[in-house]
């Protein structure tokens, strides 16, 4: 029937509309029988509720958090250490009857993603990866809209959750240096598409705050190693699969390769096998995250309590009772067989 309004349902059902609205919204203020009647009602009439974007008007909440992060959309559902953090900061959201909108902000649209912000329809939001020079971030500041970010930040007004990325990183450089590792790469990511001609950059040609302190962290701990930045592409297994290929078919070969993700070591790994290569004997390898493959892998790598940070994401966000709003997580490197001995010269 075309045109059924909630006060057509009332009048059918021989109610005010705010009962009507009540049994949408507020179900625990009528009897079951008479939410039944009502529902049942609309559903003859062929009315399918409220609005909900006029409902979100008129309480001024849209109950949604939008999840800011510089990637295609594919990696929240493809890249592990991505969809442990959202899978901890849903479970919160879940017990706040609120949802998560996925904003990717590409890379090369920096307009289409600042509108796509500007517009959006969220209370809050939940910064994943993005670097701190991006439009939309100045954005949500001048709508006024909360946010917590997985970047640590100076400014005591700055809502974040975090590892102290620089100390994590000179533990794993600190093993490296004790098995006398000085000749190092480091894998990073980069806004290329995965798996292209590998680069190798300077530190101020990264570009990501996380894999910046990682690499000062390993300087940090290495004073006198030679670093070699190498990117792939942007996060993905093929990136540092192609990554190391570049390094271990040329005549300048490291040591060590060291991925500033799980997912950049394991496609070293790849790598290093086709090479007939073994991990902790021929070369060391080792990663960042601890993603569930890296210990199945052998994997030396720095953990992050992953899930643990999202749930502390959303509760800074959505909890009323939360009243930290600076968390420093804690770290802890995991040493496993990929890690040995520098090979004598």
């Amino acid at each position: 029937m075309a045109g059924v309004t909630l006060k057509t349902v009332a009048k059918a059902v021989g109610v005010s509309p705010s009962t009507v609205s009540n049994a949408y919204n507020k179900p625990d203020q009528l009897s079951v029988a008479l939410r039944e009647r009502i529902l049942n009602t609309a559903r003859e009439l062929g009315y399918s509720g409220p609005d909900a974007s006029a409902r979100a008007l008129r309480s001024g909440k849209a109950g949604a958090v939008g999840v800011l992060f510089t990637d295609k959309l594919a990696y929240a559902f493809s890249d592990p250490y991505a969809v442990g953090f959202l899978a901890g900061l849903a479970e919160v959201a879940e017990e706040f009857s609120t949802s998560l909108l996925l904003m990717p902000l590409s890379s090369t649209d920096i307009a289409g993603g600042s509108n796509a912000v500007q517009q959006a329809a969220i209370d809050a939001a939940a910064i994943f990866c993005v670097p701190s020079g991006n439009p939309a971030l100045d954005i949500l500041a001048n709508r006024g809209i909360p946010a917590v970010s997985t970047d640590r930040g100076d400014h005591p007004d700055l809502s974040w959750v975090a590892i102290d990325e620089v100390e994590a990183a000179a533990q794993l450089g600190e093993h490296l240096a004790r098995l006398g590792h000085r000749d190092v790469v480091v894998l990073v990511d980069n806004a290329e598409a995965a798996g292209g001609n590998p680069v190798e950059l300077s530190v101020d040609q990264v570009g990501y705050t996380d894999c910046e302190l990682r690499i000062q962290g390993l300087q940090k701990a290495m004073p006198d190693a030679r670093l070699r930045i190498i990117s792939g592409g942007h996060n993905a297994f093929s990136s540092g699969r192609t990554g190391a290929e570049w390094v271990l078919d040329s005549q300048d070969r490291p040591t060590a390769i060291v991925g500033l993700s799980d997912v950049q070591a394991l496609g070293a790994l790849e790598a290093m096998r086709v090479r007939g290569l073994i991990p902790g004997r021929d070369l060391t390898l080792a990663g960042f995250d601890d993603i569930p493959a890296a210990e199945a892998a052998g994997l030396t790598t720095v953990h992050q309590p992953i899930r643990e940070k999202g749930r502390a994401v959303g509760r800074i966000l959505l909890d009323p009772t939360a009243t930290e709003r600076q968390l420093l997580m804690p770290t802890e490197l995991i040493v496993r067989a990929s890690s040995g001995p520098a090979p004598k010269a």
